[in-house]
């Protein structure tokens, strides 16, 4: 087994679980590789000696069985600008509160290993949205996609942008907002979700297109085929506005057309079996959850 640790470096508390980890991948002779600014981190905490290490751009192909993320969802968006196309399976450890995707309590995270050797589990491919080359934005040159949304917002004014909208040539709208989420499946369960939009299971051939404080009220988040090439271009007050690819974010001149569609490869997700989608739904948002009952 071969196995890559990840987290991000403000997070300390993460350090029992990964030793606890460590003790048990240990017991399945794995190979282990650490982030290197994580490994750095926890070397400082204990001693840990005689691991490799990778960085964002070296030391990862496709041969990894596993790559482990500590933290919570948005290092989990973190994670995947690592594993990027070479199809890792990532499961993440949860050190703090429940999230959509990084579901894996850390109290149990010797089942991680446990549950990945006895098999009980099923790999999750999650669908990305890129924005394309051909709308030349140099920050995104080498990691233009994103798992969770692609989002154009309101830069330097608390003035409203207008972002005009065409799916496959033909014009939708002209949505009045402080901006506009184009999620993924993933991504429905963030940011869509708090501005108003469904929630869409995972598998779903969908994107999702959610208009952020729109002044036009009758606008509605809208449900699209994952097939779907959309044009975005943004005018406004001021003379950029924002374009953001999960947490990293861009500044974009008005009247540069946005090009986004799916992107051409997927994140594959260990879901165990003990962690499914409908559970964390049920968890995360109280379904069911009545004084009633």
């Amino acid at each position: 087994m071969k196995v890559a640790i990840f987290g991000l470096t403000y997070q300390d508390n993460a350090l029992e679980y990964v030793i606890e980890l460590l003790d048990e991948l240990s017991k399945e002779n794995a190979e282990v590789y650490f982030e290197e600014d994580f490994y750095k981190l926890i070397s400082t905490k204990r001693k840990v000696n005689g691991f490799k290490t990778f960085t964002e751009k070296d030391g990862l192909d496709a041969s990894f069985d596993m790559f482990v993320s500590f933290g919570g969802d948005g290092t989990i968006l973190r994670a995947t600008t690592y594993v990027r196309d070479l199809g890792i399976p990532i499961v993440g450890v949860n050190t703090g509160r429940l999230g959509f995707l990084s579901t894996f309590k850390k109290e149990d995270v010797r089942k991680v290993v446990t549950e990945f050797v006895s098999g009980d589990y099923h790999i999750v491919e999650r669908s990305l949205v890129e924005v394309s080359q051909e709308s030349d934005i140099p920050e995104f040159k080498t990691l233009n996609f994103a798992l969770n949304e692609i989002t154009v917002s309101r830069k330097d004014t608390t003035s409203m942008i207008t972002v005009e909208t065409y799916l496959n040539n033909e014009y939708l709208t002209s949505y009045w907002a402080d901006g506009l989420i184009v999620a993924t499946p993933t991504g429905s369960t963030g940011y869509s979700l708090s501005c108003g939009g469904p929630v869409i299971a995972p598998l779903a051939k969908s994107l999702i297109l959610t208009p952020i404080a729109p002044h036009n009220l009758n606008a509605r988040p809208l449900v699209i085929s994952d097939e779907t090439v959309i044009r975005l271009t943004v005018s406004g007050r001021e003379e950029y506005h924002l374009v953001s690819l999960d947490s990293r974010i861009a500044t974009v001149k008005n009247g540069k057309e946005i090009i986004v569609r799916k992107a051409p490869f997927t994140i594959k997700m260990i879901e165990y079996t003990s962690e499914s989608f409908l559970k964390t739904l049920r968890n995360k948002l109280l379904w069911g959850e009545d004084k009633r009952n």
